[in-house]
């Protein structure tokens, strides 16, 4: 398929895990890409993987900086004239101190990185969508957002903005043919949840990664892709204001601990 010919779409978070597997994914079927990460070396390794005769630009930024923001929203209007997908993936986990010992500075990073970020990119390409009344936007959250037990306090909370914030943003865009929808991914091996799967794996415990989820299994970067490219496609034109769990039926239950054999 080829749904995404001669569309432009931005994705921050690029360099890595979902946000690389939703990059290629969207380039594979005719996109033209604004890749924006952190991580200089993870953009170019992205870039690497693009089909031959890809249309690119590479951004390394910090998406909580909306001088930043705004500046690779015009340069990616100056190359393309448009923009009509925005993918916000970029993330970040913190440690997990119990809520008496936390700081209030990785507060304002983990906010920063998953909420503020989000809200800035929105602001800054939603205004060229609605002149063009056409658009669609995906945030990233995370089941993290939706129960607790998936993350710690501030990660958790910033994931729980995101789903209000994809929710506010819908009902504010609607009206302009802007659709906001946001994925919220279980368990899956990323380069954010490597601790995890490492320490899993070195104290053998593997067995137990995604064993609280339905399926029984963890996810990979390109199944979470896949429900991101779905909700910016046409086939999901009358969906506007939801948050789809990725998460291999993790959410479905009360998935308690020792529940499950």
């Amino acid at each position: 398929m080829m749904r995404f010919s001669e569309r432009v779409a931005i994705v921050t978070g690029a360099g890595s895990g979902i946000g690389q597997a939703t990059a290629l994914r969207l380039a594979r079927e005719g996109a033209r890409l604004v890749i924006i990460d952190q991580s200089e070396a993870g953009l170019v390794e992205t870039e690497g993987m693009l089909p031959e005769g890809s249309e690119v630009l590479r951004r390394v930024m910090d998406v909580s900086d909306e001088a930043q923001v705004e500046a690779v929203v015009a340069d990616a209007l100056k190359q393309f004239q448009r923009i009509d997908v925005l993918c916000n993936n970029a993330g970040i986990a913190g440690r997990h101190p119990p809520i008496t010992d936390q700081d209030r500075s990785e507060w304002d990073r983990i906010l920063g990185v998953n909420l503020i970020g989000p809200m800035l990119f929105i602001k800054h390409v939603a205004p060229h969508m609605q002149a063009r009344r056409l658009g669609a936007i995906v945030n990233t959250a995370s089941v993290a957002g939706i129960r607790s037990g998936a993350g710690g306090n501030a990660y958790s909370a910033s994931k729980a903005g995101v789903i209000n914030l994809t929710m506010t943003a819908a009902c504010d865009l609607g009206g302009d043919n802007v659709r906001v929808n946001a994925v919220c991914p279980g368990l899956v091996e990323t380069g954010m949840t490597r601790p995890i799967f490492e320490y899993a794996r070195a104290n053998e415990k593997a067995h137990k990664l995604g064993a609280r989820a339905e399926l029984r299994r963890y996810g990979a970067p390109e199944e979470i892709a896949a429900a991101i490219l779905f909700l910016v496609s046409d086939d999901a034109s009358f969906i506007t204001g939801q948050a789809l769990a990725v998460d291999g039926g993790n959410t479905a239950s009360l998935n308690l601990p020792g529940m499950k054999v």
